[in-house]
């Protein structure tokens, strides 16, 4: 099990690889995200890559057809992402999972890349930031600045 700050950094991976999806940035975010999961190896690296290009077909799919099927993809990619980096951080050792944190805080950080940020304290994005409870729990987000919020969708008959 990983720290909740691995945790976080994770999540903060997968919401910035959808958020990038897409835009002027992606080219280059989505070659340093493959560098990060290649670690040195180059054929994991073009696995990683063509992964990442799949993630931005899906979702421009989904965005195009409208309605909420662009909002579910978008959700099921930041979570298979966030699940990805989730898993490599876990399996490495713990030297080089520390490296490994440092890098992609600093990949995360860089000029190009959207605005997300992940520390012990919390994540930040600056963007759309998507929180969601399902099956009977809770979500909950401190907001410091503008938000739009709307209401929850009505509990399923199951539920009531």
């Amino acid at each position: 099990m990983l720290p909740e700050a691995l945790l976080a950094l994770a999540t903060a991976g997968g919401t910035a690889v959808v958020q990038a999806a897409g835009t002027q940035a992606w080219e280059g975010f989505r070659t340093r995200v493959a560098d990060w999961f290649g670690r040195g190896d180059s054929g994991r690296t073009d696995g990683e890559l063509a992964r990442l290009d799949r993630t931005a077909s899906e979702i421009a799919a989904a965005d195009a057809a409208a309605g909420p099927d662009g909002e579910r993809a978008r959700i099921r990619q930041e979570a298979l992402w966030q699940a990805r980096f989730e898993g490599l951080l876990e399996l490495l050792p713990d030297e080089e999972r520390d490296r490994a944190a440092g890098e992609l805080r600093t990949l995360l950080a860089a000029p190009g890349a959207p605005g997300v940020s992940a520390g012990d304290a919390g994540l930040a994005v600056g963007g759309d930031l998507h929180v969601r409870a399902d099956h009977g729990s809770i979500a909950a987000a401190v907001i410091h600045g503008g938000a739009h919020l709307s209401p929850p969708p009505p509990p399923a008959p199951s539920q009531g």
